[in-house]
């Protein structure tokens, strides 16, 4: 059992932020409670339950501080959630690994393929790459999770979506202070408040987590701000606004292992990571704002956001592999990105029935200044040395989007959808040498999106639906970056994926007993997008031919009675490439070589996955949740020449809260993997070194405290 070593400062400055929050100037608390209305899910743009929608969309509510987790990864919120894979990599230089139905298993950093939102203001940039760093689960309410053939209208890269809400406040304030201390020496330090000052409602949140990390070189720290704040403008509209602010000037890397390294000892780090000091650290701002105007038949919604983020990375790229074309080992990007979206929805009727129309546009742009420098200075490694790299990257996207809901006859509903895409990138060279060519580029990518379902309901507590769509994703700036070849300019010969979905679903509410929801799924693509090869932290990429991914999903969700509540999601999916290929050997890659062939399984992706939640109590008195977790064998590589193992693992929690007068206190703690199983967390994809494996922590222990008042 892993013991705990408690940070005196950074509890100091924790309780610092705590109390000043504490003390934050709020309106006087209301005698009487007021029960809010229920919070619609809003991932399909429409006024329509979940229920009636003929789509996957799960809501999975944040509960902060109840069931012993540190609340940093999001991970830790979405179990018992089918078809989507969050896996945390223990390493904070490289974010969560998150796919959705087998898009987006081949990012080896940050999220692709995935489109992120957080209160309806992008997290994912226009060039389809997101990061879930600044999440803020303190501030959440819920996750909501869109899978299937209607996430391809958020436009490219939707092989699936997720959007966090944070809470809004209700008219007694609330004031929360959060702890939570775990194995590695890691401490999580939270303070939030919320609630309704005449016509402003708040959420306000700050955090700060720290840790040693699982593995040798893998220390972190962050910290972090939301505010979330709405005011009412009267006669029906609104205007809110969302502020964060996310600072990590922490966040060692690691490094993936090899098989022999991972059996041997699964904390340990390369040679690498500790002789170039592999790091990263990262700063992001970020204020968006919404003005929603509501009326009987007619809804406007106008959104902007702008933020900036800066980025410094150190890589364990050897000098003797920074040739005249190489842009050096330690990556230093900043620049502002932004956008608009302005929505206009009309609810009326045709031929006598009842339907809901949504019109909309957006456009998102992001201006990087991308500067490489060498990562030695004479035979010092892990240092900022000469300049390598030096341009600037920009890339505009600009949408139109259209919805129809139409209850077309008694027991049946039409849902149709449409969105047209145009993505633009620019690179301007501004380090042009006599054996360093100028790499200046534009490409432009374009699609149109359209969507189709219908839903029929044979009883008030059934439904049934089927749909079809397509979707395309394009490169991200990333991997439009390095040629496979290793030569000068970005590698515009890449094309995007372009997919073809369908699934037929049933959804089914029994009275007194748990939600069921079984959806079959394929979604067949070309020009799919695959590592050609990943070598000292750097990644290329090429185009691949055909693959499909298909299979079924089973959700239930509810109170089983008793106080007993059950939330369990299973999946089953073959990512198979459908065409065969020659793969690379390393970087540069010349000549592929290694066959492929057409049933080739898509690295990254489990066969079987799925996760458990069974909870019994409430926020008094005594509770506890049993948590499982199963995932199949993981393939590491285009060839399937190796696979990590496949595991079970089993998570328990307990806690107590009880009443003091109107303060609440709750206790919690939590034992993660009881059975100490040696666990691969996650796979670094076509890992050029072969070190594909990132080890996940064996058993552990957690335990906080959090006070309501």
């Amino acid at each position: 059992m892993a013991m705990f070593r408690l940070q005196a400062g950074a509890m100091g400055r924790g309780a610092s932020v705590m109390a000043m929050l504490a003390t934050w100037p709020l309106a006087p608390a209301a005698q009487t409670v007021t029960g809010l209305p229920p919070v619609p899910v809003q991932a399909m743009r429409l006024d329509i339950p979940p229920f009636d929608l003929p789509a996957t969309v799960a809501s999975v509510p944040v509960a902060a501080g109840r069931d012993g987790k540190l609340g940093v990864n999001l991970s830790e919120v979405l179990v018992g959630v089918p078809g989507v894979l969050a896996r945390d990599r223990q390493n904070y230089a490289q974010d969560e690994q998150l796919s959705i139905r087998g898009f987006g298993a081949r990012a080896t950093f940050g999220v692709r393929g995935v489109r992120l939102y957080a209160d309806g203001i992008p997290a994912t940039m226009p060039d389809g790459q997101g990061q879930l760093s600044h999440f803020s689960l303190a501030a959440a309410d819920r996750v909501e999770v869109l899978r299937g053939p209607f996430s391809a209208l958020y436009g490219n890269a939707s092989g699936g979506v997720v959007q966090l809400w944070s809470a809004q406040g209700g008219p007694v304030p609330q004031r929360m202070l959060d702890a939570g201390v775990g194995a590695d020496a890691s401490l999580r330090l939270a303070a939030t408040a919320r609630g309704i000052a005449g016509p402003l409602n708040y959420n306000l949140a700050l955090g700060h987590f720290r840790t040693d990390g699982y593995r040798a070189h893998s220390r972190a720290q962050r910290t972090s701000g939301n505010a979330r704040l709405g005011f009412d403008l009267g006669d029906g509209r609104t205007l809110t606004l969302v502020l964060n602010t996310l600072a990590q000037p922490q966040a060692q890397d690691p490094l993936g292992l090899n098989r022999a390294q991972w059996r041997a000892d699964p904390r340990q780090a390369v040679a690498a990571a500790t002789a170039f000091d592999t790091r990263k650290t990262l700063r992001q701002d970020q204020l968006g704002a919404l003005w929603e105007a509501g009326g009987e038949r007619d809804d406007v919604r106008l959104m902007a956001y702008a933020g900036r983020r800066e980025v410094t990375q150190v890589l364990p790229i050897p000098p003797q592999a920074q040739g005249p074309l190489s842009a050096g080992g330690v990556v230093d990007l900043d620049g502002g990105y932004g956008g608009t979206d302005a929505r206009w929805t009309r609810r009326g009727q045709a031929l006598g029935r009842p339907f809901e129309l949504v019109l909309g546009a957006s456009y998102d742009v992001q201006d990087q200044h991308r500067r490489g420098y060498q990562n030695f200075v004479g035979d010092t490694l892990g240092v900022q040395g000469a300049l390598r790299r030096d341009e600037r990257d920009r890339v505009r996207a600009f949408d139109q989007y259209a919805q129809l809901d139409w209850r077309l006859a008694a027991h049946w509903s039409l849902l149709l959808g449409a969105r047209h895409s145009v993505v633009a990138f620019r690179a301007a060279d501004h380090y042009v040498t006599a054996v360093n060519p100028d790499d200046s580029g534009r490409v432009r990518y374009r699609a149109t999106t359209p969507v189709v379902g219908i839903g029929y309901r044979p009883d008030p507590r059934l439904r049934l639906y089927a749909s079809f769509g397509k979707g395309f994703e394009t490169p991200t700036f990333n991997e439009l970056g390095y040629r496979r070849d290793g030569g000068a300019g970005l590698a515009l010969d890449l094309r995007p994926v372009r997919s073809r979905n369908g699934e037929l679903g049933l959804k089914w509410h029994p009275r007194g007993a748990p939600a069921v929801e079984l959806a079959l799924f394929r979604a067949d693509s070309r020009d799919e997008l695959a590592v050609a090869s990943s070598r000292d932290g750097r990644s290329t990429y090429r185009n691949v031919g055909r693959s499909r991914r298909q299979g079924a999903e089973l959700a239930l969700d509810g109170d089983l009675g008793a106080g007993w509540r059950l939330r369990l999601g299973l999946t089953w999916l073959a990512a198979r490439f459908r065409s065969g290929f020659l793969a690379c050997t390393g970087t540069p890659c010349l000549a592929p070589s290694l066959p492929v062939p057409a049933g080739a399984r898509i690295p990254g992706v489990p066969r079987r996955y799925g996760s458990l939640r069974l909870e019994h109590g409430d926020d008094l008195g005594w509770r506890g949740g049993l948590e499982l977790e199963g995932v199949g064998a993981v393939p590491v590589d285009d060839r399937n020449s190796a696979a990590a193992p496949g595991y079970l693992r089993v998570d328990l929690d307990a806690g107590y809260g009880l009443a003091l007068g109107t303060t609440r206190l709750h206790l919690s703690a939590r034992v993660d993997n009881v059975f100490d199983r040696r666990i691969v967390g996650s796979v670094i994809v076509n890992d050029g070194n072969g070190r594909y494996y990132e080890p996940a922590p064996g058993r552990t222990l957690t335990a906080g405290v959090r006070v309501d008042f």
